[in-house]
């Protein structure tokens, strides 16, 4: 009985990350076949490349995005085994084929700046989607895997913006236009931020430690009426050597500003530091067993 649900469960768990990676897939695939690739827009990376052999080649874009993540893939293969990539192959040929099948449709906007930034957004929230569900969309994703290995604190998507910037200078030499450039930089940008904000966006939150005589007070007003977990740390202030009790607790962005009213009322004269807090682990928040991307 038990195998039969742990078979179950992971059967379940896969489905499900084939139908996300699908819907990263479509996000992305939409993003370069109805706005930046008919407004002769290289957002950067292998995709970028394609727009570009794509004007000189008669080959279709999702076709050029295939063939040129095959060395990438025999890379990751041999970097990160035939497991792992088996996801991104599948995720690669989703987005091959839904290029290709999008382009049919044609341009839904012929405002350069518009497409720039509308399928930028379309394109980070595809790659982040992707990236969430424990695969790449190919190509300088698998690159970007590698380097995050040996750098984990990188951004994913300032790599990808360096990358970016050699595609998006070729791109003006192509189309022959400063245009070309600029506005496949304001792609790239927005590719970049919305990435982020997918990946990320989720844990932004504060880290606030708040050094009170009342401690007692402010933890069970913060338990109660905000809904915030607490976590007593012990120090003794070098002015008076007092020994004191210092509440450290993790709120998001909406809870944090509660968190502060808590405190300005029920103890004005207390000694509060808030700071950002971009990536946590545990209850309530990221899986700290889950694989960094």
């Amino acid at each position: 009985m038990y195998m039969e649900k742990l078979k179950a469960s992971r059967a379940a768990s896969a489905i499900k990350k084939c139908v996300t990676i699908l819907l990263g897939a479509m996000f992305y695939a939409a993003g370069i076949s109805l706005f930046l690739n008919p407004n002769d827009l290289a957002p950067g990376g292998v995709t970028g490349i394609a727009i570009l052999i794509n004007r000189f080649l008669n080959v279709e874009t999702g076709t050029l995005i295939l063939l040129l993540n095959i060395p990438i893939i025999l890379l990751g293969i041999w970097k990160f085994g035939f497991k792992f990539i088996v996801s991104t192959i599948y995720s690669l040929c989703m987005i091959s084929f839904l290029t290709n099948f999008m382009e049919r449709i044609g341009a839904l906007t012929e405002d350069r700046m518009l497409a720039a930034i509308v399928g930028a957004v379309l394109v980070g929230t595809g790659i982040g989607i992707v990236f969430k569900a424990g695969s790449t969309t190919g190509g300088i994703d698998i690159i970007i895997k590698i380097i995050k290995q040996k750098f984990p604190h990188k951004k994913t998507g300032s790599l990808f913006l360096i990358f970016d910037s050699c595609v998006i200078v070729a791109a003006g030499l192509v189309f022959g236009t400063i245009e070309a450039s600029i506005y496949a930089s304001i792609a790239t940008v927005v590719t970049m931020y919305t990435m982020d904000a997918v990946l990320y966006g989720k844990d932004g939150a504060r880290l606030i430690y708040i050094i009170s005589d009342h401690a007692d007070q402010l933890t069970d007003c913060l338990l109660h009426e905000a809904g915030v977990g607490v976590t007593w740390l012990y120090g003794a202030g070098t002015f008076q050597s007092k020994e004191k009790k210092i509440i450290f607790c993790v709120a998001d962005k909406k809870k944090s500003l509660q968190v502060e009213e808590i405190v300005k009322e029920h103890d004005p004269e207390s000694f509060m530091i808030i700071s950002n807090a971009t990536e946590i682990y545990g209850e309530g928040y990221k899986n700290i067993f889950a694989e960094k991307i």
